[in-house]
């Protein structure tokens, strides 16, 4: 496995791996900063990342549009010349501030998944800031490449292609799965997509970076992933378990002790399957029991709050804090696999062959 760094235009990783953005409260200023400042790219998840602010019930926008400063700049304190970006969900409510927000930062990337980021180049406009959208399907990447080249003449910077093995919410059904599922199956998918943004990068002459997301674990999962031709990974869940992470000890500790039997799909309010460890939470949902929940924070763009099952915020926040017993505990296929804490650094040099240097 050959390790080569990032090049996005003006913007270099030294190391090509990117810490997956994980939401609520997991991946927020320290852990992005922790990995940006080994060389990798790191991510802050702008999903209801004020919560922990005072006013966060009253005023979760002006909250979370102030913790997205807040957060970036833990983040650029640890890594002054670190890349760091934000994942921003297509699907949540006013995606549009958040993006504009996120950029004001001068962040260096923006990865925007959980939808189609349409809009995202028209939002960006001018803004010296690199793209990526996130991709599970070849179909998908041709829509968003197809759409960006004849509405904007522009590429994204980075694809992410994330497999069917990628923790939190997935961009499958259930019977797409079913079929990627089985080892080496989603590897043709990859193939595809890649194909896709081969054509374009020949037609506008120039690189789009591509990275593999869901399920790389371990060093030989890695080595798969560059072997399809990708230009770097994506890792978020071997990331939970470090010294660095922004969640609560006992969230960390729920990886710790899950077995293979306990990481599940689960169902969402937001309408798509995920990848979660089953709980006294998840089993009460999966049963059919509403969960009540207490006002909007009208953290989604369509979610009916009367009709949800339960509140998707108040239970990944329930989580962050620790109440491990009463959350959402977002995970991806491999998490049961984790049996310490470690630094982050002990993280990238387990999954790449090579010691990771200080890009400070």
């Amino acid at each position: 496995m050959q390790i080569r760094p990032l090049k996005m235009g003006n913007i270099e990783a030294k190391l090509p791996i990117i810490q997956g953005g994980m939401g609520v409260g997991i991946s927020l200023g320290r852990l992005a900063g922790s990995v940006a400042r080994e060389g990798g790219i790191g991510v802050i998840s702008a999903a209801q990342i004020g919560y922990q602010e005072p006013d966060f019930d009253r005023n979760t926008k002006e909250a979370n549009l102030r913790a997205i400063q807040k957060e970036y700049d833990k983040a650029r304190a640890l890594a002054p010349k670190g890349v760091i970006g934000f994942n921003i969900m297509v699907a949540m409510r006013d995606y549009e501030d958040y993006v504009r927000a996120a950029i004001q930062t001068g962040a260096d990337l923006i990865i925007s998944g959980a939808g189609l980021p349409t809009s995202l180049p028209k939002i960006a406009g001018d803004a010296d800031v690199k793209l990526a959208p996130i991709v599970s399907t070849a179909r998908s990447a041709g829509v968003i490449l197809r759409y960006w080249d004849k509405k904007y003449r522009r590429m994204p910077d980075l694809m992410i292609i994330e497999g069917p093995r990628a923790g939190g919410h997935l961009g499958f059904t259930q019977e797409q799965l079913t079929e990627y599922l089985p080892e080496g199956t989603y590897d043709v998918q990859v193939k595809e997509i890649l194909s896709v943004v081969r054509q374009y990068e020949e037609q506008y002459q120039r690189p789009i970076r591509t990275a593999l997301a869901g399920g790389i674990s371990d060093r030989t999962r890695a080595a798969h992933a560059f072997s399809l031709g990708v230009d770097a990974i994506q890792a978020a869940s071997r990331f939970v378990t470090t010294e660095e992470c922004d969640a609560d000890i006992r969230y960390k500790e729920t990886y710790l002790k899950a077995s293979r039997e306990k990481v599940a799909i689960v169902k969402s309010p937001v309408g798509m399957p995920g990848r979660a460890i089953m709980n006294p939470f998840m089993e009460r949902v999966m049963s059919g029991e509403r969960v009540p929940h207490g006002p909007c924070r009208r953290c989604l763009e369509n979610c009916d709050p009367a009709g949800t099952p339960y509140c998707i915020t108040e239970a990944l926040i329930q989580a962050a804090r620790g109440e491990v017993e009463d959350g959402l505990l977002f995970c991806g296929a491999y998490a049961y696999e984790a049996d310490h804490i470690e630094t982050v650094r002990e993280v990238i040099n387990s999954l790449l062959s090579q010691h990771s240097t200080s890009s400070g």
